[in-house]
């Protein structure tokens, strides 16, 4: 099977695995990609589901790992590719002076990337009236997989091990929304000053729209490289419907952002994620995207994992046939517009490992 089918397949069905604990832990809940596993699919490091219902009942089943490190995947009992599995990073071992694990202040995503919640409360997570349906933000701190505020020393401090121990390539910083001014866009300015000056490590930064578009001048003199803000749905009427809080900032306001944001870190280092799946039609996404190319911005189409504990976990994922419609033609599109996940300096659309999308750009 194709490279980018068997991506595609994977991460629309996920997979059962014969060996849940070959190589670095998988995902569960949190920000970003939960639930998940990283897998290397033909030199391509990719997240796929593992714990979702979807996954559990998948026709794709990956088979213990031989003494390479290879294990088959087979549909129907009928092998279709194999996979290898990043094996866990060594600064897992470490932790600070105060006794937290390193793992519960940034964790390893794909294979080359390190990537952390600082803040792990969300003004949106707090009422069930203005939570984002699909967020799991709050699990990881519950089950206590990680503390709520990083500091920038403790960041710092984790950023220098993992580059110095495991080649760690960029670093992606998020944060739970804690106000409606700034929108964390002031946490991420402290943040990727202590990692600068700790270590030269590429970072992308991700908050909502900030109130200021001065932000964005000071989140660059601070030391983020590439910004994201995700609209993660652009239908409006969805929008309210599937996060209410987060549907406050209108999409006029993420335009004009996105528009302020380009002309300071440059064409194609501002992204946006997006969520295929959710009930957004193929047509509205790839409208969308055509708008955000022109402004310059990375739109990063992944395809919608529901996670175990979120008022969406019943909501199937989309279909493999679905994402070609949506990946091929946004492929054309950014490779047509010179904006490719490979020239970003940092980030999701860097990672690339949620999506099947930069194989879409070949």
């Amino acid at each position: 099977m194709p490279q980018q089918d068997l991506i595609t397949e994977l991460q629309s069905f996920g997979v059962r695995l014969a060996d849940p604990i070959a190589g670095a832990p998988s995902r569960r809940g949190g920000a970003g990609p939960s639930d998940h596993k990283a897998m290397t699919v033909e030199g391509r490091t990719v997240m796929v589901p593992v714990h979702t219902a979807g996954a559990f009942a998948s026709p794709y089943v990956a088979s213990r790992p031989d003494a390479a490190g290879l294990s088959t995947v087979h549909r129907d009992g009928v092998a279709v590719g194999t996979v290898s599995f990043p094996f866990q990073p060594r600064f897992y071992a470490l932790q600070t002076l105060d006794g937290i694990p390193y793992s519960k202040i940034a964790t390893l995503h794909g294979r080359d990337v390190l990537a952390t919640t600082i803040l792990q409360t969300c003004i949106r997570y707090q009422s069930r009236t203005k939570t984002c349906q699909f967020c799991a933000i709050g699990q990881s701190l519950a089950a206590g997989r990680t503390i709520a505020h990083k500091t920038p020393e403790q960041l710092a401090e984790v950023a220098r091990a993992a580059v110095l121990l495991d080649g760690v390539k960029h670093m992606v910083m998020t944060t739970g929304t804690p106000n409606v001014t700034d929108r964390g866009a002031a946490v991420l300015c402290d943040s990727a000053f202590a990692v600068k000056a700790a270590i030269d490590l590429p970072i992308q930064g991700q908050c909502e729209p900030p109130d200021d578009d001065q932000w964005f001048h000071r989140m660059k003199a601070a030391g983020v490289d590439a910004l994201g803000m995700h609209l993660e749905v652009v239908t409006p009427e969805l929008r309210r419907r599937i996060m209410p809080g987060k549907a406050g900032v209108p999409i006029a306001r993420y335009l004009d952002a996105f528009a302020a944001a380009v002309p300071v870190f440059g064409r194609g280092q501002v992204s946006t994620y997006i969520l295929a799946g959710l009930g957004d039609s193929r047509e509205a996404i790839l409208s969308m995207a055509e708008t955000l190319v022109g402004l310059g911005v990375y739109p990063f189409v992944v395809p919608f994992v529901p996670i175990s504990g979120t008022p969406l976990e019943d909501h199937p994922a989309p279909s493999p046939q679905f994402m070609r419609e949506i990946l091929a033609p946004l492929g054309a599109m950014l490779k047509a517009a010179g904006l490719k996940s490979g020239d970003i300096k940092a980030g999701c659309g860097k990672c690339g490992a949620c999506s099947a999308l930069a194989s879409f750009e070949d």
